[in-house]
């Protein structure tokens, strides 16, 4: 099943950001190269394809995993965790109907 791995920022996260995102990619890498990566992005904190230093609020990453546990074990373990990036994670189920 699908599962959206929804993750929200702590105030002024871009450098935590870059200097773990080498390894954070890698993961999401790893995921889209095993064929369980449906999207996975981040939410720029304003309106605008590049924020530049006003960074990014969150993130989003739709995967598929085993379980919801699965899911949320993947997410405890994110670079961008370990970095003090996230404020707080949700996971919930995600069921893809279009397109």
């Amino acid at each position: 099943m699908y599962y959206a791995i929804i993750s929200e920022d702590v105030p002024n996260s871009l450098a935590l950001r870059k200097q773990a995102r080498p390894e954070h990619l890698a993961r999401l890498e790893a995921l889209k190269d095993e064929g369980r990566l449906l999207i996975a992005g981040p939410h720029p904190a304003i309106d605008a394809e590049d924020p530049g230093e006003a960074g990014f609020s969150g993130s989003l990453v739709v995967a598929e995993f085993p379980s919801a546990e699965d899911a949320q074990a993947w997410a405890n373990a994110d670079p961008y965790m370990d970095a003090g990036v996230y404020a707080k994670v949700t996971v919930k189920p995600f069921k893809k109907v279009l397109p």
